[in-house]
C-alpha cells in the first residue's frame, strides 16, 4: 500500500455552531495520541481449523514491508482532513459552503489510496466484501462505524456511521458519559445531535446492507459474501451480544462469525513481538495513524488500512471466530496461534 506522508500535530478541536456543521479550530493536521457488480448469495463454507494446521500463504518479514511508491494518482497529495460528522450521519447542512468543504472531508474514500504493486502479492479471498467495525463504549455502545472494503479491488465501497444514544443510563449520566468520552475530541455536541437509540441504528444499519445486497432476512439473516472484520473479538464477542441485551433485542444471526484481524496478522507475519492491538500493527507495518485514536470512525478506517496493506502483501483472512448456533454465548475460535 502507499501512503501519503503528512505531518504529525496535535489533536484538533471542533466548534459547533447553530447552522448544525462543526467547525476545525486548528489546522488540520494529523492527530496522533501520544498515550494511551452484484454479489452471489453465499452458500455453506467448510471453516479450516487452524489449530490442526497453519494458514498456506508464505508469511513476509516486517523489516521488508516498505510502503509502495504511488503510482500517477490525482489523490496522491490528498490533504487529510476529518470527516464532517454531521455528514455521515446525513444531516450535513453546509455542503455546499466551500470554507466548510475545505476544511471537512464528506467522502472517506479519499482517505485510501491503492497503487498498481499493490496487486501484486494479492490472493484470492474468501468473501468479496469485508466489513471494517471498530465499537466505542464500554457501558453501552456509543459509536457503530462499518467501512466496506472491496475485497477484490480494495477500494472503499461505503461507511455507515452512527452515534448511539445509552438507553439505561439516567441523562445526567448520558451528558457525564459522552462528555468524557468525546469531549477531548470537540465532537460531544455533534453526539448529542445525532444519537439514536440502538435499535433505530440496527434497522437503519440492516436497511444499509440491504441497499448493497449484502444481507437479506428472508434468507436467514447471514451476511452475503461479507465478513465483518475487528481489530479483536471484543466487537462481535461481547460487546454486540451485552447491548442486544440491555436494548432487549435478540441477537442478529449476521454476528455469529467474524474475522479478529490480529489474529490472522499474527499468524501471517509472525512478528517478533505480539501486535496486541491497532497501534502496533500500524507501527510494525510503517503505516502513519491519521484522525482521533479511539474515536471510532477514526479508529475504523485506520484498521482498514492495515486490512488493505495485509491483502496487498498476500494475506488471506478466513473466518476466525465463530458461535455455536445452539449456544450463542460459547464461541470456537479457529486459530491456535491468536492474541
Amino acid at each position: 500500500m502507499s501512503f501519503p506522508r503528512i505531518p504529525l500535530s496535535r489533536v484538533p478541536s471542533y466548534l459547533h455552531n447553530s447552522n448544525n456543521c462543526f467547525h476545525l479550530l486548528h489546522p488540520p493536521f494529523i492527530p496522533v495520541s501520544k498515550t494511551p457488480s452484484l454479489p452471489t448469495y453465499q452458500t455453506a463454507r467448510t471453516y479450516t481449523d487452524f489449530n490442526s494446521q497453519t494458514q498456506a500463504q508464505p508469511p513476509l518479514s516486517l523489516p521488508s514491508l516498505i510502503p509502495s511508491p504511488p503510482v500517477n494518482n490525482p489523490n496522491a497529495t490528498h490533504r487529510w482532513k476529518p470527516m464532517c460528522l454531521y455528514h455521515t450521519h446525513g444531516k450535513c447542512t453546509k455542503i455546499d459552503d466551500p470554507v466548510h468543504v475545505e476544511r471537512f472531508n464528506h467522502d472517506c474514500s479519499r482517505d485510501f489510496q491503492v497503487s498498481a504493486a499493490d496487486f501484486e502479492r494479492k490472493r484470492p479471498q474468501d468473501f468479496d466484501f469485508f466489513l471494517v467495525f471498530d465499537l466505542e463504549g464500554k457501558v453501552e455502545i456509543l459509536e457503530f462505524p462499518v467501512l466496506i472494503i472491496d475485497a477484490k479491488n480494495m477500494g472503499v465501497v461505503d461507511l455507515f456511521h452512527r452515534f448511539v444514544r445509552p438507553t439505561g443510563m439516567s441523562e445526567e449520566r448520558v451528558n457525564e458519559y459522552i462528555y468524557n468520552k468525546y469531549g477531548k475530541f470537540g465532537v460531544d455536541r455533534v453526539w448529542h445531535d445525532t444519537a439514536l437509540p440502538f435499535n433505530e441504528v440496527l434497522q437503519q444499519f440492516e436497511s444499509w446492507l440491504t441497499q448493497h445486497n449484502l444481507w437479506e432476512k428472508t434468507r436467514g439473516g447471514r451476511l452475503n459474501r461479507a465478513a465483518f472484520v475487528t481489530c479483536g473479538n471484543w466487537d462481535v464477542k461481547t460487546q454486540v451480544p451485552h447491548q442486544c441485551s440491555v436494548s432487549k433485542l435478540k441477537l442478529p444471526p449476521y454476528f455469529m462469525e467474524w474475522i479478529n484481524l490480529k489474529d490472522v496478522y499474527q499468524n501471517f507475519y509472525n512478528p517478533r513481538n505480539e501486535a496486541r492491538g491497532m497501534r502496533t500493527m500500524m507501527s510494525q507495518l510503517k503505516i502513519p495513524m491519521v484522525g482521533s485514536h479511539h474515536l471510532g470512525l477514526d479508529d475504523t478506517k485506520n484498521i482498514a488500512r492495515v486490512l488493505l496493506r495485509m491483502l496487498a502483501d498476500g494475506a488471506v483472512l478466513p473466518i476466525t471466530a465463530l458461535r455455536k448456533p445452539e449456544s450463542p454465548g460459547s464461541v470456537n475460535f479457529l486459530y491456535k496461534n491468536r492474541i
